[in-house]
């Protein structure tokens, strides 16, 4: 009975996939995480020698799709392009979501990084990170950050930057980043960490001004601006992207799908289209994937509960 069931799981990775494999992206078509799966999808396809269909299934800030991915057969037909904001930040802001972001899914690879940048009015007399930092010293409590919302990883880069400079910031959530500009260029807001694709066209086009970017180190998508760390060692916030399957995905699947990944992030055509999204390819193991999971939920988590971090 026992070689039975070895020769049947055997037969069944060598014919995987037989049929088309449905991508769920559980947010709204035409943001970034939905031109990442669509620019990576094509590339899959031909790697695994089957259609990848890209669907949309947004709502409840992620949640929704991403549950529906928890709940489906572990067959390798349905998989998930997950993001920081539903598997590392959503579960340690939200004690009621619907999943368990460890137990109910299986991580197959991380694809992506997608980094910020710290921004300025360029009525700001700091040039740098750490002349920022001193004039936040100076003035505890008179300077303010923009966000996109409370629980945001907009917020979230900005109160880990606060805990770690040792600074007083006042925190004004707007519903949206983009809502927020204007008032950065004025003045009236005093930093904003942006995403890299929406801020550094602004620093380009002189309105803006750039300190740093929150990558751990220099990004070749913005070669000229230093990372927050060399002045805060160990400083790092970026939204990754990951492919997920359901729980109990057999590991030689867990295999074929990743390798295929990693081989289409190595296509020039994708790197190029994800970088132009201000999208770091990244690839590797499973294992490296579930290690960077554990330190972001971790990290995250602690900066939720140290500054009483709500979605309200």
């Amino acid at each position: 009975m026992a070689f039975c069931l070895m020769v049947s799981v055997g037969a069944q990775a060598q014919t995987y996939p037989s049929k088309p494999i449905r991508l769920i992206v559980p947010f709204p078509a035409g943001g970034a995480t939905d031109i990442f799966a669509r620019t990576l999808s094509q590339k899959l396809a031909e790697k695994l020698g089957t259609s990848v269909v890209v669907d949309n299934k947004p709502g409840a800030g992620g949640t929704l799709g991403s549950d529906m991915v928890a709940k489906a057969p572990p067959d390798g037909y349905t998989l998930l392009l997950a993001t920081s904001s539903t598997h590392s930040i959503g579960p340690n802001l939200n004690p009621k979501m619907p999943y368990d972001a460890v137990r109910d899914f299986t991580p197959i690879g991380q694809v992506g990084n997608a980094p910020s940048i710290m921004l300025v009015p360029n009525s700001s007399p700091a040039k740098t990170v750490q002349e920022w930092i001193d004039y936040a010293r100076k003035n505890p409590g008179r300077l303010n950050y923009a966000s996109s919302g409370n629980g945001t990883i907009v917020q979230l880069t900005a109160e880990l930057f606060k805990s770690q400079a040792g600074v007083f910031v006042v925190h004004i959530p707007y519903k949206g980043t983009a809502l927020a500009m204007p008032d950065l260029i004025s003045g009236k807001v005093d930093v904003l960490f942006d995403s890299l694709p929406t801020g550094l066209p602004h620093v380009r086009d002189g309105r803006l001004r750039a300190l740093g970017v929150t990558t751990a180190q220099r990004t070749p998508l913005a070669p000229g601006v230093p990372p927050i760390s060399e002045v805060l060692p160990g400083y790092e916030s970026t939204t990754w992207f990951g492919v997920f399957g359901p729980p109990g995905l057999r590991p030689e699947l867990v295999n074929r799908i990743n390798t295929a990944a990693n081989q289409a992030l190595k296509d020039a055509e994708v790197a190029d289209k994800l970088q132009k999204l201000g999208i770091e390819a990244v690839g590797g193991t499973p294992a490296e994937f579930t290690s960077m999971l554990a330190s972001e939920s971790a990290k995250w988590k602690k900066i939720i509960n140290e500054r009483k971090i709500s979605m309200d």
